[in-house]
């Protein structure tokens, strides 16, 4: 692999250190924090502190890492505009999707997809995973933006990385096999086709996670070592269980997520797996993976990092679990009393502290200040958590 070489600053260097130490498993000089965050919340922090138009929240609070989309979209294209207004956008996709997207809205709404029969999806084909317009060019990919916010013709993903670089470490992005083929095929078709031709779209599957595979190498490599890691989307359930039977998600699924993760541990770099909903009934195969941490670990879907801990101990890491809800809507103290509660899971190092899938429009400036002078404060090792200590994860 071939490096690239830049300046990082001496508290970038320190916050690399912190994050490496904390999926290690080692206990740095304090706990990591960072997020992500919706469009709104972002204008509304700001104006909440009266701080200018685009105030950079990762620098303001010097968070401790970031993540960058590059171009993954099954094909290379620019997007294909349908319909637009001043209220609303609808596109076709590089996943052959059509989109709407209010912009008023915090999310898109998903109206067809292109793929929607299993001839389709024998016959699709895929651009090259190594075309370097993917890392090196400005364009239009769905998950950059459509999403959030709406964004054409991305700018290259490369440029992006080489700007966080020296101040924050930067990880990538990769989707794992599901995280792609419901983009492709649409969530509904996805479980109704296990159930009516497991075999046919299982190989449909193995085609996609290959695909996603050489996205990952093809991604390191563009990177000349300026990624620190790589976030693996892969959201397989809602809040009471998988989407589809574990033994499917086995046999199909857990691979590539292996191989994905192996490729990453091969280059030197750590995986962080976003992983949406509740997946207690699978949570000890994502151990088997290799992954190092997983995020976001909803409390609204009854998962909770404290017993994680107690349950599987320091063999994989955690990142999030800061319920949005009670980050919102709970007295001051019972914030407080969730952020030390949650704090006991960085004893031996192993969690990094976020929401518990982002931070929405609805958590005030001020609040979420609240935390991260909170974290800053009682995350220094060694923790001293007073009544909110739990002796048992000492």
């Amino acid at each position: 692999m071939s490096t690239t070489t830049t300046t990082r600053t001496t508290a970038c260097l320190a916050k690399l250190d912190r994050m490496n130490k904390t999926l290690r498993h080692e206990e740095a000089d304090r706990v990591p924090i960072s997020d992500f965050y919706w469009g709104s919340f972002l204008e509304r922090w700001r104006a909440d502190l009266g701080l200018p138009a685009g105030t950079d929240i990762y620098k303001y609070y010097d968070l401790d890492w970031t993540v960058t989309i590059p171009n993954l979209d099954p094909h290379i294209k620019r997007f294909e505009v349908l319909r637009e207004d001043e209220n609303e956008v609808v596109v076709r996709t590089g996943f052959e999707a059509i989109i709407r997207k209010k912009l008023a809205d915090p999310m898109p709404a998903f109206l067809h997809f292109e793929t929607d029969t299993m001839e389709k999806v024998a016959a699709f084909q895929f651009d090259d995973p190594w075309d370097e317009r993917r890392w090196f060019a400005a364009g239009d990919n769905q998950l950059a933006g459509v999403g959030d916010g709406f964004a054409r013709n991305s700018p290259p993903w490369i440029e992006t990385v080489k700007l966080l670089h020296p101040d924050i470490p930067v990880y990538g992005s990769v989707c794992e096999a599901h995280e792609m083929l419901w983009r492709i095929v649409g969530s509904e078709n996805v479980m109704l086709w296990i159930g009516l031709y497991p075999d046919e779209l299982g190989r449909f599957i193995e085609r996609l996670g290959e695909f996603c595979v050489e996205l990952t190498k093809a991604q390191i490599k563009a990177a000349g070592g300026l990624i620190d890691g790589m976030v693996v989307w892969g959201d397989v359930a809602y809040r009471k269980d998988v989407f589809f039977s574990p033994r499917y998600w086995r046999k199909y699924f857990k691979p590539v997520v292996t191989e994905i993760t192996r490729v990453c541990h091969d280059a030197g770099i750590p995986v962080i797996y976003h992983g949406c909903g509740n997946v207690n009934r699978i949570f000890e195969d994502y151990i088997e993976t290799g992954i190092d941490a997983y995020n976001p670990l909803e409390a609204k879907a009854g998962l909770d990092v404290v017993d994680l801990r107690r349950r599987f101990g320091h063999r994989i890491g955690f990142c999030g679990n800061l319920d949005v809800l009670t980050w919102a809507n709970g007295t001051l103290d019972e914030l407080r009393a969730m952020v030390l509660t949650k704090l006991n899971a960085a004893k031996g190092g192993g969690y990094i502290v976020q929401s518990d899938h982002s931070v929405p429009s609805n958590v005030t400036g001020e609040r979420y200040e609240y935390v991260v002078n909170l974290v800053r404060e009682y995350g220094k090792y060694p923790l001293q958590l007073g009544e909110y200590d739990l002796p048992d994860l000492g």
